[in-house]
């Protein structure tokens, strides 16, 4: 067993509490390897923001459970020598698909979990998250759970359609499980192919393609009957048509890639959603760096030389997304 306290992480608990109450979200990003790391850490402390590092079922299989501790408890370390004395860092399973994985999770170190029974029936789903919360708070470890389906795509996750929260069972399910914090669906979506064309209207300045609002009356209706009650939102990249465009500029293929506008989640995180998770947007900005380099130096084969510039493009998005879109920026509890 080991206890993330041990490895200098945190829960989410006290963050979340003064992210409502501040107005502001916290960001969750998702890393698979060193690079995204050392971009998010360094982000997060040259903004002194709290961080939730989020890592994916299929993640941890790429990065390895071992390895990952030791990332994490690294990543405590490379904060405080960034000059940051007290990181307020949590490690967070993001879609745990099982108890047996989350309990796996809460005893290789991870503060927070997320146990993702959205897809079973409404019972099936109270049943399994209950059973993780029980588990996990014995080690005061937090724990998301989620109600209605996102569409979309990522890793082990996908589902054709979205299903929004039906505000009406958030009370029951929030009583009865435990739950810390709850995901909830309003239409965002995983993935960098968010919507289909079809969904969206063009914008006629631009030309480019427009998403279908949020559903901001589902989360004002969940607000209301969970006044103060962490809400998260997933698949909240902007999928940012610079990066769309700069991978369609060296090579990639990226059609009708389309987002969450920004502004759009300006306004959620100024209301109880004080958790929002941004997976593809890094992986755009790494991916962008990489083919260029790749592009403009073809002799080049030192991966020093494209995992640095992506390392760099990566810091830069999360840094905007920390200052102009969470407002996370300066909230460190020290």
């Amino acid at each position: 067993m080991v206890n993330y306290k041990d490895l200098g992480l945190v829960n989410t608990r006290e963050m979340f509490a003064r992210a409502i109450k501040g107005g502001y979200a916290i960001p969750a990003f998702n890393f698979n390897n060193m690079e995204q790391l050392q971009a998010i850490i360094k982000a997060a402390v040259e903004t002194k923001s709290p961080v939730i590092l989020q890592v994916s079922k299929g993640a941890r299989n790429y990065a390895n459970q071992t390895l990952l501790r030791y990332m994490a408890e690294g990543a405590v370390a490379y904060a405080k020598e960034l000059g940051c004395e007290h990181p307020e860092i949590v490690l967070h399973l993001d879609h745990g698909d099982s108890f047996e994985l989350c309990k796996s999770c809460v005893d290789l170190g991870f503060s927070s979990v997320m146990i993702d029974g959205s897809h079973l029936p409404y019972e099936e789903n109270v049943a399994l998250t209950k059973k993780v919360v029980e588990y996990a708070h014995q080690y005061d470890v937090t724990v998301e759970g989620e109600l209605g389906v996102l569409a979309g795509v990522e890793d082990e996750v996908s589902a054709e359609h979205h299903t929004y929260t039906n505000p009406e069972e958030v009370i029951d399910f929030s009583t009865r499980t435990g739950c810390d914090s709850l995901a909830i669906s309003i239409g965002t979506s995983h993935g960098a192919y968010k919507f289909k064309p079809e969904q969206c209207h063009v914008d006629p300045q631009t030309g480019r393609l427009v998403p279908p609002p949020l559903a901001f009356d589902v989360l004002d209706a969940v607000m209301e009957k969970l006044p103060g009650f962490p809400i998260v939102l997933h698949g909240s990249s902007s999928v940012p048509q610079e990066y769309v465009d700069m991978i369609n500029q060296y090579g990639g293929k990226l059609e009708a890639a389309i987002g969450i506008p920004e502004e759009e989640l300006r306004k959620a995180a100024k209301s109880a959603v004080c958790k929002i998770n941004i997976d593809s947007d890094s992986r755009l900005a790494m991916t962008a760096a990489v083919r260029k380099v790749f592009v403009e130096k073809p002799a080049e084969f030192d991966p020093r030389k494209y995992l640095g510039p992506a390392r760099d493009e990566m810091e830069k998005m999360y840094k905007h997304k920390i200052l102009n879109v969470l407002g996370s920026d300066g909230k460190l509890a020290h």
